[in-house]
């Protein structure tokens, strides 16, 4: 038997043609599959029969298989010589706890290889016609969680901080923590009037995009039933996107 090996692939934020031309070579050779629900139905609906096919689920706040299990499943099917592709929205190694199943497997002797997906924090906002850097209004973009793991004690994350950064603001997973991580920022003192969009299921035939600014983005969000997967960027960037879309004049 060659040396145990599991492929961590990034599956991009949903539309199946976005994934790179390696992820989808390594998912039609798979033995195994295990992926999350963020992948996205339209990709899901291309995985091969031929493989045995895991969902482990996976939304914030929602996960139907936990990690630790996760897991024990990699290590279990590449130590019984199976081709195994774990298959994750966006890019595995961006808040898709990717480290921690490659650290677990390093631990267990089983090589591991990464194929970078192109990541909901850029490809979103752009298919939403939101660029996230602009020589004239955006030079950082900062790139957060909104749902920090509950379970390591004091939270990292600065909002303050970010708040008074400026430039872009991504939040990825943000949904279930919207009016605290909003009330956060505005308390840091990003302006109320800061333009603000939260994007649903960016990239996929079903793309919601609801603009506010951000002391009225939580109850426009309210009002719209916005759901995950869904991200929020905050910053002057999101006021160009009527211009980029319809051709309003600057």
């Amino acid at each position: 038997m060659s040396n145990p090996k599991v492929y961590l692939v990034g599956a991009g934020p949903g539309d199946p043609e976005l994934l790179t031309l390696k992820a989808r070579r390594l998912i039609d050779e798979a033995d195994v599959v295990l992926y999350d629900q963020l992948v996205g139905e339209d990709i899901i609906a291309t995985l091969p029969e031929s493989a045995e096919l895991i969902s482990v689920g996976k939304y914030a706040g929602c996960h139907t298989v936990p990690q630790e299990k996760i897991n024990e499943l990699l290590v279990e099917y590449a130590k019984r010589g199976k081709r195994v592709v774990r298959l994750k929205g966006g890019d595995p190694y961006v808040f898709g706890r990717g480290g921690e199943e490659a650290m677990e497997l390093a631990r267990h002797g089983i090589e591991v290889e990464v194929v970078p997906g192109i990541t909901s924090a850029i490809a979103v906002p752009a298919s939403a016609g939101i660029p996230i850097t602009h020589r004239q209004c955006a030079s950082v973009v900062s790139f957060v969680t909104g749902h920090e793991d509950p379970t390591k004690g004091e939270p990292s994350v600065d909002w303050a901080q970010l708040a008074a950064l400026g430039g872009t603001l991504v939040v990825l997973m943000g949904v279930s923590r919207l009016a605290q991580n909003v009330e956060a920022l505005l308390k840091g003192g990003r302006s109320p009037s800061t333009p603000c969009a939260i994007i649903e299921r960016g990239t996929r035939r079903d793309m919601r995009v609801i603009t506010s600014t951000l002391d009225r983005i939580v109850e426009r969000a309210t009002d719209a039933n916005v759901r995950p997967p869904a991200i929020l960027v905050v910053g002057e960037v999101v006021g160009l996107r009527e211009h980029i879309l319809h051709g309003e004049r600057t």
